[in-house]
């Protein structure tokens, strides 16, 4: 199907650059490593303290590292490697055990507080007792849990840990999930400030898609490749799967999925829901909703109107009940009373997630408030300052041919001592989306 003159333009225009590096990025350089540090210095201490671990150890190794490899500095390793964490009041004393080779690198960086080198091919095990004796931790945290992102210990490595050490260490040791959750969901001011700029981008493009799309023409792949060519005009990656992302939907609910050849038409409200990946770190999830105005109208009818601000309302009401000490729970039954309130159809996600590091971060499902039933606080469900989110405000409703359309107005926000913050200033009004006359 054609596209419309404007939109063809500045595809072509994107993809005919001399190479992407031809726009210059926002995110050169490579934060990272400073920011860890910083990381590991005030926020790890905080977090082990208030899941009463004395110390945490990661195991790493080649090809299949642990998840939170990169996020303590073993990223690198060959053998087997153990990185401990010693917590010592406000403080954390980090031990690396390192095969001959990785250790001379790792002690020259000087990103560990000590370095024990390991005869390559040598058990770790022997050298990890001797450390345990020496700081004498009461509680030690293994990554071991229900989710993929703390689960990290093979089953070969657990058990031979488990075989290899003193029954006096492996009796202390408990899982580290409660921890990383608690580690992970809080974000440091700089890593606030990347994601916001990454956010704002985000957010200006998938308007941009818009204002280049015409009603009978333009068909949700195009949309998708506009975006797509944006990315790599700055060299920035995809904050989920590349088939998926961007999302982008005229028709009847699809859930996650790819975008199709279907051509926009008047009545159709578009969802794009996109994220990017800025220093191969850090990810935005974003939604922007746009309305495709029949032939000669110039403002969308009042009940595509009333539909809209019936979810806006809805994302409205969550974003003022996420303060520090809410739960997730709770800002999630806030926006269903406000979805029931509306008369939309209830929906089967929940409100929000965190996002940071994955589009699904690790910290408090913004979920478990659905009406009828009671509202358990657990502890991982408290909102802290620092935490980062996506959510959404929706309104569901039946189209013609029994299939459902759902609007989910989704935005980033930062938590403050306050309340929440917007990363980006959030959509207040439907994009509008011409049709020309025959």
């Amino acid at each position: 199907m054609r596209l419309s003159p404007t939109f063809l333009i500045a595809v072509l225009t994107i993809g005919c650059s001399t190479s992407p590096a031809s726009v210059e990025s926002p995110f050169t350089g490579d934060p990272w490593p400073e920011i860890r540090a910083e990381r590991i210095a005030t926020l790890l201490p905080g977090a082990m303290a208030e899941n009463n671990l004395d110390a945490w150890v990661v195991i790493c190794r080649e090809n299949n590292n642990d998840p939170l490899a990169d996020h303590v500095g073993c990223e690198n390793a060959g053998g087997t490697a153990a990185f401990m964490f010693f917590r010592e009041d406000d403080s954390v004393t980090s031990v690396a055990i390192s095969p001959r080779g990785e250790a001379t690198s790792l002690a020259e960086t000087g990103r560990m507080d000590e370095v024990i080198t390991s005869e390559r091919g040598a058990s770790i095990w022997n050298t990890m007792a001797d450390v345990f004796e020496r700081f004498g931790p009461l509680t030690i945290g293994i990554n071991t849990g229900r989710s993929p992102i703390t689960d990290g210990l093979t089953h070969t490595q657990y058990t031979s840990m488990m075989d290899g050490l003193p029954s006096k260490w492996t009796s202390r040791m408990t899982s580290s999930e409660a921890m990383i959750r608690s580690w992970l969901s809080v974000k440091t001011p700089t890593e606030v400030e990347i994601m916001a700029l990454a956010a704002e981008i985000t957010a200006q493009w998938e308007v941009e898609a818009y204002a280049n799309a015409v009603g009978g023409e333009t068909t949700d792949r195009d949309i998708a490749d506009f975006l797509e060519a944006k990315m790599e005009e700055i060299g920035v990656g995809d904050a989920w799967s590349p088939e998926q992302n961007p999302a982008v939907n005229s028709g009847k609910d699809r859930g996650h999925s790819h975008p199709t050849d279907r051509v926009i038409q008047p009545g159709d409200f578009i969802q794009t829901d996109f994220g990017i990946r800025v220093h191969d770190r850090w990810v935005t999830d974003i939604q922007r909703f746009a309305y495709v105005l029949a032939p000669g109208e110039t403002e969308a009818p009042q009940d595509a109107l009333d539909k809209w601000e019936a979810a806006k309302r809805g994302n409205r009401a969550a974003y003022a009940a996420m303060m520090p000490g809410a739960t997730g729970n709770e800002v999630d039954r806030a926006q269903r009373l406000v979805l029931e309130e509306n008369g939309s159809q209830p929906v089967m996600w929940g409100t929000g997630h965190p996002v940071g590091y994955w589009a699904h971060d690790s910290g408090p499902g913004l979920s478990g408030g659905r009406l009828g039933q009671e509202l358990r606080v657990v502890p991982t469900q408290v909102l802290k300052a620092g935490m980062t989110f996506s959510f959404d405000g929706f309104h569901k409703w039946s189209l013609s041919d029994s299939t459902t359309k759902t609007i989910s107005v989704e935005e980033m926000v930062v938590i403050t001592e306050e309340g929440a913050r917007w990363m980006t200033p959030p959509q207040e009004d439907l994009i509008l989306i011409p049709t020309p006359s025959n």
